[in-house]
């Protein structure tokens, strides 16, 4: 070893490990310092503070905590800790399910959010609270765990076991972030069987951005800045507010408090129980109102409310029902619809199943901003305004059925989530589905001449049936138990909403509608106020299935219908009409010839109603991958053609052999009307998404389309559209001839169907309101026609443009609005651009300054474009950022180019404006015709400067996959184009 210092002391060896085992000990003791969550004291019940006291000793916490500054030490002083994970034993905290030793009975929940009319939050807001939650020990344990994120504690305590009431001393409180877990560290276990109160004082932000626990709305009514306070504990949001079991089958009863500012007032799941004064340090008084105790119910139906809103009201059966908007709102009646259409339906519902709405009250409130769109919280929904304020100038969308499908939606749930809960997360189709399924029978029945099956595709079916196929991961039922609170949330999808309203429809109508309502009436009565499981369900409909002769089934309902709930995608039926064949296969984007074919244990049982030359034929079931059906065979006559899969009921697509669509050509050809409306929609929408995969020929698909001279029906014609008018395949109208061809297809088939709606929009145009299917389908029709060159579409656009910018009261009909700017700009001036952009300067609307963003992108003059640009990329008038105006012009055929050279000399201040992601948009934007490794090198070098290395790599990749996106669209482009010509 070397020589020792010339300055200094000299220590031996002995004590030198001695002191670089109290250095590490110390760093290690700083490190956990700087890990300490929050602050929690252990007191005896007897010296437990009012809330008041608490809010005195306590500043509020942040979401991303720093240390905390150090407090006098004292001999009742706890360290609360967030202990990280390898800093840990491991332990149930490691878990994603609480473990089974607890059981909540009741919360005693106490709020007080810190929300002033003259104190305005600017982004956050503090809040305290309190609750003591009564529990039963199921084993015994010394240590204690439930459900806490974003909270200070700052006191914990256990009382109990309760009879006779005791104490367990709490030795320390520490948080398990990664799992969401608060810990409570006891000095003895608590005993099984006995109950004891579990009390904590806490503390933590309200925060505007987010829309999760409790959230702010900062919005303007009456011409002032306002704000509420509201929450969204669903799924796992309640321990975002409190500290609670949240679960739910974790069921309990609640007593709710809620402190507020004397000029709120406050809501939640039950009714107001009575009110007091309550004063602060500081003299200021607050309200304090109490509300009665809740029906056993889950946490994340808890809801609070604090606003200074006005209401609409009304009984029905005894109960109050309110709508709760900003008075503004109010006062010009956009509450009204909501309130007239919630009782009957409540009314509805309750005869349906015979059970009695189970609280005493409903409050339904409208949020100016609410990201859920609607959460149907027992006694309290919460609605964002836009799904449930019909205001006069939305007669003439589609509004008006929206919100009755919402509201009937919400409705639905007082049954299906609130009454009975499924069991755990992987079941929640069981709240969604059947809510959802639900929404369409109760608007069905108040409007009994809806198209129902029409309606029902054009809102479920045809975007799951796009979504959905055989390598999708995710069944409707989830056999895996232990999600991450991530997972849980990326539950609510489209699977579990319209493949679960799909799979309830299915079940209905192969079984029928008495049996299906008997069946869940049974299950409802079972478990209200408890939880289920699917099995539960499917077993009160065996019994009834069993108490009956009527209906046969091939198999027990749990079969049936495990084989569509635990199984992802959806099978292609294909019948062979010469044969009689029929068998099922899995849907695959893509389909590739010869693909291994599914084994007997991989079908579906599927039942297949079915009509032949028009009449209803007894149900039949295809349980195996193949099988036989004599009565499907067709002879040559012109008359007998067979469709499977009656009023679409079926969770699958079909398709023929070539006889088979050849008879059904010919039947349309020569009498379309024979065929029923939503069985037209059908054969058009499944020949192509099949054709699109390769399980039939384009042609086949093609050979579909041409009776449509004699087609009448809005939403035919719109599946038509769709489909075949597709941006994919007719992006690059100058490079392929087959524009043209389309144009003289499309025209000599569209007249009888413009000459309706045209005449309709130009004679009384609010003929159209309650023609819900025509709403949501006449855009598709009128921006093709005008697109394909029709002269009366291009005429009528600038008469109704024209009118408009002459007289501003003479408002575009809301469908057609955006088809209608869009063309008044491309057939106009720079004059008719800048009455645009005056009226975009001078409206506050969201909804309208977004219209006419896009509308004014649809100038053909370059200049025009240009000039559109620069001004976006300055301070005004385009101060917001929704809508990126580059992308906007990028994604125009004359725009493309022009925002190309516009980006040579203005990149950074575009980067700068919308963000360096948007420069990534505008490449798949610009690029979006690229057929060739050339133009992706072109395109690359052209954004060389503007790009990282790594970000290079990601667009060349994603560019190579449009390529090989549009090559296969130019092959299909070209076997149309043939088929056109020979056709046309």
């Amino acid at each position: 070893m070397g020589p020792p210092s010339s300055s200094g002391f000299y220590v031996s060896r002995a004590v030198a490990l001695l002191l670089a085992g109290l250095v590490a000990a110390l760093l290690l003791a700083l490190a956990v310092l700087a890990a300490l969550y929050g602050h929690c004291e252990r007191v005896p019940p007897s010296e437990l503070p009012g809330l008041r006291d608490s809010e005195a000793e306590s500043s509020p916490p942040l979401r991303q905590k720093p240390t905390p500054t150090p407090k006098p030490s004292s001999a009742r002083e706890l360290a609360v800790t967030n202990t990280p994970s390898n800093w840990r034993p491991p332990g149930p905290w490691d878990q994603l399910r609480l473990p089974p030793w607890l059981v909540p009975l009741h919360y005693d929940l106490e709020l007080w959010p810190q929300l002033r009319p003259d104190e305005l939050p600017a982004g956050s807001l503090p809040f305290t609270g309190r609750v003591n939650i009564t529990v039963r020990c199921t084993v015994a344990t010394s240590r204690l765990l439930l459900h806490s994120l974003f909270q200070d504690c700052e006191r914990a305590e256990v009382r109990g076991p309760l009879s006779p009431v005791g104490r367990v001393p709490v030795d320390d409180v520490w948080f398990a972030l990664d799992t969401e877990y608060m810990v409570l560290e006891l000095s003895e276990p608590l005993k099984p069987g006995s109950s004891y109160e579990l009390q904590l004082s806490f503390s933590g932000l309200v925060n505007e951005d987010l829309r999760e626990g409790l959230f702010l709305n900062v919005y303007t009514d009456q011409g002032e800045r306002r704000a509420l306070l509201a929450s969204q504990l669903e799924p796992t949001f309640a321990r975002y507010v409190f500290p609670c079991f949240d679960e739910p089958a974790l069921k309990a009863t609640f007593n709710i408090t809620m402190i507020h500012h004397p000029s709120y007032v406050a809501l939640s799941n039950m009714p107001k129980l009575g009110q007091s004064e309550k004063e602060d340090v500081n003299g200021s008084k607050w309200t304090v109102t109490t509300f009665s105790t809740t029906p056993h119910m889950p946490t994340y139906l808890v809801a609070f409310v604090i606003c200074d809103y006005d209401h609409v009201n009304r009984t029905e059966r005894g109960k109050e029902i309110r709508i709760w908007a900003r008075k503004d709102a109010i006062a010009n009646g956009s509450a009204d619809f909501a309130l007239n259409i919630t009782g009957p339906i409540f009314s509805f519902l309750e005869d349906l199943f015979n059970i009695s709405y189970s609280l005493p009250k409903t409050d339904i409130i409208a949020l100016p901003s609410f990201d859920n769109h609607a959460m149907e919280n027992w006694g309290l929904m919460i609605f964002d305004e836009s799904g449930l304020l019909l205001e006069p100038k939305d007669q003439l969308t589609e509004k008006k059925t929206l919100i009755s499908y919402v509201v009937s939606h919400e409705i639905g749930h007082q049954w299906f989530g609130n009454l009975v809960t499924m069991n755990w997360w992987n079941n929640i189709w069981l709240n969604e589905g059947f809510a959802s399924y639900f929404e369409f029978e109760v608007i069905n029945y108040f409007n009994p001449k809806l198209p129902r099956n029409e309606i029902f595709f054009s809102n479920i079916l045809h975007n799951i049936l796009r979504e959905d196929h055989a390598l999708v991961t995710r069944a409707v039922a989830m056999k895996v138990e232990n999600f991450k609170t991530s997972e849980i949330q990326e539950l609510f999808d489209v699977f579990t909403y319209s493949k679960g309203a799909s799979m309830a429809r299915m079940l209905s109508c192969f079984l029928n509608e008495h049996l299906f309502v008997s069946a869940l009436k049974s299950y409802l009565k079972t478990f209200s106020y408890s939880n289920a499981e699917q099995d539960d369900l499917w077993r009160h409909f065996q019994m009834g299935i069993d108490d009956q002769s009527t209906v046969i089934l091939p198999a027990t309902i749990k079969n049936i219908m495990d084989s569509w709930t635990h199984q992802s995608g959806f099978p292609v039926i294909t019948l062979n009409v010469s044969t009689g064949v029929m068998k099922q296969e899995p849907f695959y984007l893509e389909n590739i010839k010869n693909r291994t074919l599914l084994t007997s244990n991989d079908t579906w049982i599927v039942p297949i109603l079915w009509i032949k030359n028009g009449t209803t034929q007894p149900l039949v079931w295809l349980d195996q991958s193949s099988k036989v059906f004599p009565e499907m065979q067709v002879s040559d006559s012109d008359h007998d053609w067979v469709i499977l899969n009656l009023n679409m009921t079926g969770y699958y697509r079909v398709n023929y052999d070539k006889l088979g669509w050849k008879k059904l050509n010919q039947q349309l050809e020569k009498d379309p009307k024979a065929i029923p409306v939503i069985h037209r929609l059908q054969l058009i929408d499944d020949a192509f998404s099949l054709s699109k995969n390769n399980y039939i020929e384009i042609e086949t698909a093609l050979e579909l389309t041409k009776y449509l001279a004699e087609e009448d029906e809005i939403i035919v014609w719109h599946t038509v559209l769709v489909n075949l008018v597709t941006r994919d395949l007719v992006s690059e109208v100058n490079i392929y001839d087959i524009y043209s061809l389309l144009k003289r297809y499309l025209l000599k088939r569209l007249n009888l169907i413009w000459n309706i709606y045209s005449t309709i929009i130009r004679e009384n145009v609010l003929a159209l309101q309650d023609d819900y299917l025509a709403l949501i389908s006449l855009e598709k029709l009128f921006v093709t026609a005008c697109w394909l060159g029709l002269e009366d579409c291009l005429q009528l656009s600038k008469e109704l443009f024209t009118k408009w910018v002459d007289h501003p009261e003479n408002e575009i009909p809301y469908p057609i609005k955006d088809v209608v700017l869009c063309y008044g700009i491309a057939l106009g001036s720079d004059k008719e651009w800048d009455i645009l952009l005056n009226t975009y300067t001078n409206t506050t609307n969201k909804e309208e300054k977004i219209q006419l963003a896009y509308a004014m992108s649809c100038s053909k003059d370059p200049w025009i474009l240009n000039r559109y640009m620069e001004y976006a990329i300055s301070t005004s008038p385009f101060t917001s950022n929704e809508t990126n105006i580059i992308e906007v012009v990028a994604s125009s055929e004359v725009g493309r180019y022009v925002a190309k050279d516009f980006l040579v000399n203005n990149w950074q201040a575009v980067s700068k404006r919308y963000g360096a992601q948007s420069l990534i948009n505008l490449i798949y934007t610009i690029g979006r015709t690229v057929t060739t490794d050339l133009q992706i090198v072109e395109l690359q070098q052209f954004f060389s400067n503007m790009l990282e290395e790594h970000q290079r790599i990601r667009v060349h990749a994603n560019l190579q996959t449009i390529k090989n996106e549009n090559l296969k669209n130019k092959k299909l482009s070209a076997r149309m184009a043939a088929w056109l010509r020979r056709n046309t």
